[in-house]
């Protein structure tokens, strides 16, 4: 009888239990800090960053010009681009070489060639060519330029046959203003020519960074941190030799995913691939440092996973992977520079596509070499060889 009404009350519900249990998990959510900053900065980060940095709309794309004609009618044309806020012109140069070099290093996404004879031809009301050279990397973009030229030459061309309408009572040309559009490095603006290289910068990072942030936590977690403090290894002893497994890993990911981007999905490398080899390896050095140093803070593999997400989202957003980076607030731009994933991602592109040297990609290579020994150096003297 007595253990039948034991067990009753066993199963029957205690608010004096579950208040206890309910003080204990509090306690323990206390005594860990890293994953409650977490779980209260991620939402608020998730939201400003999607918030800032999801924007399908592009405009004020970079725009060089080259105005051959330097009339008063070329300089209204010239103006009416930037008046569309799609394109802004912050480049007027004097030669097609110098609009090749800034398409190239991908500091300007469209130019426009106006004619020498530009306004002489309209004066003598015949048609006018316009060329527009768009560089083709992000279709999306170039679609976007492309079509909006089209719509302001249409409108400018319906301006000048109502001037003509006016004056003269009709109107014998057609359109006077006709864009002569080239799409550079990818003519037929295919996507995925522009997402197989992203993707595979994107599949290293976080291959290789989800791996090195649990090399040192599982030692914690483990119990075989104790065998490592009494024994003479030094720090840096310690995270060479946890990296470098880690680097034959990578290095053999790297190659699985060129050769499939390359064999099945038929995206041509365009560039030099002994030097998309040598700099993927430094991006590769990277982002294992960055796991590395996940590990070095991190006190349990729970933790090292938030870390590595909380240290993957911003730069699928903010490296220009999904979003090109021009449609983002100067401060998200500033963001997503510290990110080695941006930089990454316009090697990949480059040399994918543009057949870029290391001439072109210097700043971009210096930019990673210095992110990776600063990496390198701050996971180093953070780990201490003793348990915490």
């Amino acid at each position: 009888m007595d253990e039948r009404k034991e067990r009753k009350l066993n199963t029957t519900f205690s608010f004096l239990r579950f208040r206890s249990i309910f003080i204990k998990e509090f306690i323990q959510i206390r005594r860990d800090p890293p994953s409650l900053a977490i779980a209260i900065a991620m939402p608020l980060m998730m939201l400003l960053l999607f918030g800032y940095a999801v924007n399908t709309d592009i405009d004020h794309l970079p725009t060089v010009v080259w105005d051959q004609d330097n009339s008063e009618a070329s300089r209204d044309l010239v103006q009416s681009f930037a008046n569309t806020q799609y394109f802004d012109i912050d480049w007027i140069v004097y030669s097609g070489d110098e609009i090749q070099a800034l398409i190239d290093d991908g500091k300007a996404k469209t130019g426009i060639v106006i004619p020498p004879d530009y306004s002489s031809k309209l004066d003598r009301h015949e048609t006018t060519s316009v060329q527009l050279l768009i560089d083709g990397t992000d279709p999306n973009a170039a679609r976007i330029a492309l079509s909006n030229a089209q719509l302001l030459t249409q409108h400018e061309s319906l301006a000048i046959q109502e001037q003509l309408m006016e004056k003269r009572g009709l109107s014998n040309i057609e359109q006077p203003i006709e864009i002569l559009p080239r799409v550079l490095y990818n003519p037929n603006m295919e996507s995925l020519i522009f997402n197989i290289p992203a993707l595979i910068g994107l599949i290293m990072q976080n291959v290789t960074a989800i791996l090195t942030a649990f090399a040192l936590v599982r030692e914690k977690e483990r119990g075989t941190m104790e065998q490592l403090v009494v024994t003479p290894i030094r720090p840096v002893e310690l995270m060479l030799g946890k990296l470098l497994p880690y680097v034959f890993i990578g290095i053999f990911s790297f190659t699985i995913v060129l050769v499939t981007g390359v064999g099945w999905f038929g995206v041509p490398v365009k560039g030099s691939i002994t030097l998309l080899i040598a700099l993927s390896f430094l991006f590769l050095i990277t982002t294992l440092a960055v796991g590395m140093l996940i590990s070095t803070v991190a006190k349990t593999q729970l933790q090292a996973m938030q870390m590595s997400f909380a240290f993957i989202l911003p730069s699928v957003l903010l490296s220009g992977f999904m979003f090109p980076r021009e449609t983002m607030p100067v401060f998200i731009q500033w963001i997503g520079g510290i990110i080695p994933l941006t930089y990454f991602l316009e090697i990949l592109r480059g040399i994918f596509l543009k057949e870029s040297t290391l001439a072109s990609l210097w700043q971009e290579t210096v930019i990673l070499s210095v992110f990776a020994f600063l990496i390198c150096l701050l996971a180093t003297l953070k780990f201490k060889k003793k348990i915490e």
